[in-house]
């Protein structure tokens, strides 16, 4: 798994949404480290890309 998120990282989650959104898709983030997970929410993307603590949930949501 992802053990570390920077700038890069968020860019390439941003790009991946619009583009699986813009195609009817929905991109979902499972069970993500705490650190990453940190990030992800300091700035702002768990509000647009979910974020689910397993894999199972992120395939049933």
């Amino acid at each position: 798994g992802v053990s570390f998120m920077d700038s890069s990282g968020i860019n390439v989650l941003i790009t991946a949404h619009r583009q699986i959104d813009a195609a009817g898709g929905k991109l979902h983030i499972a069970a993500a480290n705490e650190a990453v997970l940190r990030v992800l929410t300091l700035v702002g993307v768990d509000t647009f890309i979910p974020c689910h603590p397993t894999t199972r949930q992120a395939l049933s949501a």
